[in-house]
């Protein structure tokens, strides 16, 4: 104001009407339609000038503000208070005049109006540590916006940053120009200062449908040349082990792919090349350590050459692999990552292609220029997400070794592991599902004794009645309907008011064993194999481990006598052994070496089993005396306390 300046104060708050003058107007954005104050504006609004706001607020009360006001008194009164007495200084003189109960509630908080308005007044005295003249628009420092949103996981905000227009500008003025055919080779090599924070992405589509051999002989030699070149496949299948070639994609240069179909079979599809010949002449290329490659997953991919008798060699990179290592706790899926790193948004989605729901069609019954527009730009993105990630980590040598040296050797392990498989027996887990079957009838009859007649046990209607009407046992928490829970958790609970919950608890505990066990396993057995094939992945767990999935043999229950018995199926074939290997409590060595305790440094140095050492401890029992159990309990204590556990945790 004091420069003269015209200015706007946007908001819905009416306290801040209290600033307006001849050069500030208030706007509410919000109101419908949008709302605009000037002097004149306020006195019509509220019945009072912008100067005689903060009296008015401090009459009616502001709830939001914590100011309670005089009770009784509205806007309408409030204003005819200030028109009279001029002013709340006036209103207060003057309140042994106002008459009723409105007089009666004004007399009784004089002494904290003053107060009240000076907490709904607005400071404009705060000496500012710049000039108004310098706060100006700035380009965003988008380095330091996207280390603030990764850092506290604003990943809509942060994604959206790669979609600005500015975006590839401000990474094409930091990135050398290289030829088309010389791009592969510039990506790889950009010295990491050089690394912009979104790399520019090449949205040149120069795509081919391969439908001859001329057009594959072409690729074949184009793959060969090139420094570096990305594979995809499309299958029949997630499933690696069952999978089946539809069609093949390549890229060979940023904006450079091709899609080889080899088994579209829709009404007037159009000839298409041999899969053995198309097979026969790649092999070589895909057999080859020399030539090197890039794929976004690509251990799924050698998994459905391998299901063809090719071994793919050469595969030096993976994008999902780079992700993982420089953000394991972001989404690693292509899309993310093409709009995290190339500021790409709208690429093709397989749903796109192929529909949703009930009404999605096989990869095989999609048109082949549709294919070929969704496959050839996955080989396209994934390459050019590659020479965005490929410096980054390149830059950092820890990171570069985690990922050169652990990832990519252990991607190619896990891939002999998943196609080697694991034997089961077969006889056993049948025998197994016949004793659990009769051990969930035995408790389930023990429960209806206890209940005094039969009910569903897998019926949670029946259960509360049983628990609550007719045993007239508490009801610890209710459903977000408001029945009685007779979750896990509530079960355990109540197990200790009445044995029917224990019984309950188990028998649940054996029909999962069963359903997810004994049941499942031999199901998941391969036809052609006679083994279970589990994925490692090795892109999900935040903390570098491995995670088993489809199925799931990390977490095989060890707690119960019939868990331990599930175990006993996996099994090696003659003239073999099933090996067990494990770090020798690697995190406990770590914690004894930081905090230096001595009795855990002590239990070390004599070579003791710790987690028996701890029991021993925590139960007050000779070493030699700790059971299997007590000693399961020391160990969720010692990981406990490392990873932070509370007091309430570990009790």
């Amino acid at each position: 104001k004091r420069k003269g300046w015209k200015s706007v104060i946007s908001t819905g708050d009416k306290d801040l009407t209290q600033l307006v003058n001849e050069h500030v107007l208030w706007v509410n954005t919000m109101a419908v339609p949008i709302e605009k104050l000037d002097r004149e504006g306020v006195r019509a609004k509220f019945g009072v000038p912008p100067e005689r706001i903060v009296d008015y607020l401090a009459l009616i009360g502001d709830a939001v503000d914590n100011v309670p006001g005089v009770d009784k008194v509205g806007p309408t009164t409030a204003g005819k208070l200030i028109e009279q007495y001029e002013s709340l200084e006036g209103v207060i003189a003057h309140a042994s005049e106002v008459k009723g109960v409105v007089g009666e509630n004004l007399r009784k908080v004089l002494e904290w109006l003053p107060t009240g308005r000076q907490l709904l007044t607005v400071k404009t005295d705060v000496k500012l540590p710049f000039g108004v003249e310098t706060l100006v628009d700035r380009k965003p420092d988008t380095r330091r916006l996207v280390d603030l949103y990764t850092r506290f996981g604003f990943r809509t905000l942060r994604d959206a940053l790669a979609n600005k227009e500015d975006a590839p500008e401000k990474g094409a003025s930091t990135v050398p120009p290289p030829s088309p055919q010389g791009r592969n080779f510039a990506l790889l090599n950009w010295n990491v200062d050089q690394v912009p924070d979104i790399t520019p992405f090449v949205a040149t589509r120069n795509y081919e449908t391969v439908l001859d051999g001329e057009q594959l002989e072409a690729w074949a030699r184009k793959l060969e040349a090139a420094p570096i070149a990305c594979f995809d496949t499309e299958t029949t299948s997630l499933d690696p082990m069952s999978a089946e070639l539809v069609g093949i994609s390549f890229a060979a240069a940023p904006g450079e792919a091709a899609y080889v179909p080899l088994t579209h079979r829709y009404a007037g599809a159009p000839a298409q090349l041999p899969l053995q010949n198309v097979l026969d002449r790649l092999k070589p290329w895909l057999e080859d350590a020399t030539k090197l490659k890039v794929g976004q997953n690509s251990k799924y991919d050698r998994h459905v050459f391998a299901n063809y008798g090719i071994a793919v060699r050469g595969v030096v990179h993976d994008t999902l692999l780079q992700a993982y290592v420089l953000e394991s706790h972001q989404r690693h899926d292509m899309d993310a990552l093409a709009t995290r790193f190339l500021g790409a948004s709208g690429l093709i989605q397989y749903t796109d292609v192929a529909g949703k729901g009930a009404a999605q069609i096989p990869f095989d019954q999609v048109d082949t220029q549709r294919a070929t527009d969704y496959s050839a730009e996955d080989a396209d993105v994934t390459l050019q997400i590659h020479g965005a990630l490929w410096p980054r980590l390149e830059g950092d040598a820890k990171l570069k070794r985690i990922y050169a040296e652990i990832e990519i050797p252990v991607s190619g392990v896990l891939l002999t592991m998943e196609r080697n498989g694991v034997l089961i027996d077969g006889a056993l887990l049948a025998r197994q599902t016949q004793e659990l079957s009769q051990k969930m009838l035995d408790l389930e009859r023990k429960a209806h004794e206890l209940a005094g007649g039969p009910f569903n046990l897998g019926s949670p209607k029946q259960l509360c009645e049983v628990l609550f009407n007719r045993l007239k046992l508490r009801t610890i928490k209710k459903t977000p309907t408001g029945a009685p829970s007779v979750d896990e958790e509530v079960l355990e609970k109540l197990a200790l008011d009445h044995p029917i919950c224990a019984v309950i608890l188990e028998q649940r505990g054996v029909a999962k064993l069963k359903s997810t066990y004994t049941d499942k396993l031999p199901r998941m057995v391969h036809p052609k194999t006679g083994r279970v094939h589990t994925n490692y992945a090795q892109a999900v767990a935040v903390t570098g481990r491995l995670s088993s999935t489809d199925p799931n043999l990390q977490n095989i229950p060890v707690r119960t006598a019939e868990g331990r018995r599930i175990r006993e199926a996996f099994v090696a074939p003659p003239g073999s052994r099933i090996l067990s290997a494990d770090y020798s409590q690697i995190e406990l060595r770590i914690m004894a070496h930081l905090s230096g305790d001595k009795s855990l440094v002590d239990a070390f140095a004599r070579g003791e089993d710790v987690h028996r050492h701890t029991a021993s401890e925590v139960f007050d029992t000779p070493l030699i005396e700790v059971t299997s159990e007590q000693r399961r309990y020391a160990k969720v204590i010692n990981f406990g306390l490392i990873y932070g556990m509370s007091a309430f945790g570990l009790a």
